[in-house]
């Protein structure tokens, strides 16, 4: 009877062990367009929230808001166009 007890929880601690060292399924990678797809819709919304705090901004002049748009703008047109070129 001691036998099988032992027996019984070794091979119960062998296969929790197996069950525990499996790895979860891989997704699927995503196609070059869903890529490129959401890569656009986060630089989307980062120029979005970028462009709001700038714009927000309590202490900055208009000349230097303006400044900060046109840096802004020219790097998300050539990020974009980086974008286009994959």
């Amino acid at each position: 009877m001691r036998k099988l007890l032992i027996s019984t929880v070794v091979l119960l601690g062998l296969s929790m062990n197996v069950n525990a060292q499996k790895r979860p399924p891989v997704p699927p990678h995503p196609s070059k367009s869903e890529l490129i797809s959401s890569k656009s819709r986060e630089l989307d919304k980062k120029y979005n929230t970028e462009k709001k705090l700038i714009m927000n901004h309590p202490l900055a002049t208009k000349k230097m808001k303006r400044d900060q748009m046109k840096a802004l703008n020219e790097r998300y047109r050539a990020e974009k166009r980086l974008l286009k070129k994959m």
